[in-house]
């Protein structure tokens, strides 16, 4: 299933991509994932996904939708190292030190790559394009807030309550929810939702909290999904459920956005 998704990607950017486009794009990110694959932040699958997955977005949408994602990447990366040694400890932590495999990268970044490549199909075609420039910065801004108030709640969330109960649960139980991760989640959300507006992905201030209210609002549905449903399912894996999260979140931004007009 995976590999299918892999190439679904793959053959939309090829069919939506100039020759020149596709060879600088693809040139560029075999350099840079060369050059960074010694780092500890993603497997060596890892990073060969993470090339495909730059160089999709370095066609699509040029080097600020790849400086995006690498920024998202970096403090994702930064903020599961902390307090790592406390919560593999505890039994709670990333696995393989923290470092993140495919299946890691396509589930954070599967709707953000597909609204890429729907920019990159319908380019020129009016201002509703901001749309989904909104809902590939959402999509993110969920991910990372996710990121945020999982790794924080887990390392700092005293008193961890499940979500649909608010009955106390050991930390790193799905649908787990503290004050400490529930504040990071804001954090991660503004922090995502910043960069997104800086590097022009969202056209002004209604887009700005647009965007963080949904993503905000999508990691509180996560929590929900977590309580009542994860469990009961075992194909409904982590990385499955941030597609769904991450989906949802693009999903309200875009409905917002045309709501209220703020193209």
């Amino acid at each position: 299933m995976r590999r299918l998704i892999d190439w679904f990607f793959y053959l939309l950017a090829f069919s939506t991509l100039s020759p020149n486009e596709w060879l600088i794009a693809l040139f560029l990110n075999t350099l840079l994932i060369t050059l960074a694959q010694r780092l500890p932040i993603l497997t060596k699958l890892g990073w060969f996904h993470a090339g495909a997955l730059g160089t999709i977005l370095w066609g699509c949408l040029g080097w600020k939708g790849w400086l995006s994602v690498v920024i998202y990447l970096f403090l994702g990366s930064l903020v599961t190292k902390i307090g790592y040694t406390y919560k593999k400890s505890k039994g709670i932590a990333e696995a393989r030190g923290g470092s993140r495999g495919p299946e890691n990268v396509w589930g954070s970044a599967a709707t953000g790559a597909f609204l890429a490549v729907l920019l990159k199909i319908f380019e020129g075609a009016g201002p509703h394009l901001e749309l989904l420039c909104i809902g590939f910065a959402a999509s993110f801004a969920a991910k990372l807030a996710d990121t945020f108030g999982s790794e924080i709640g887990k390392r700092w969330g005293r008193r961890p309550l499940l979500i649909t109960t608010f009955k106390r649960v050991p930390a790193g139980t799905d649908g787990a929810i503290s004050i400490a991760g529930t504040f990071a989640s804001l954090v991660g959300s503004l922090l995502m939702t910043s960069v997104m507006s800086l590097l022009s992905f969202i056209p002004n201030g209604y887009g700005f909290l647009i965007v963080v209210i949904s993503a905000f609002l999508a990691t509180i549905a996560e929590s929900f999904l977590g309580a009542l449903v994860q469990f009961r399912f075992r194909w409904l894996t982590n990385e499955l459920v941030n597609s769904i999260q991450t989906s949802f979140a693009a999903s309200i931004a875009i409905l917002l956005a045309y709501t209220v007009k703020t193209y």
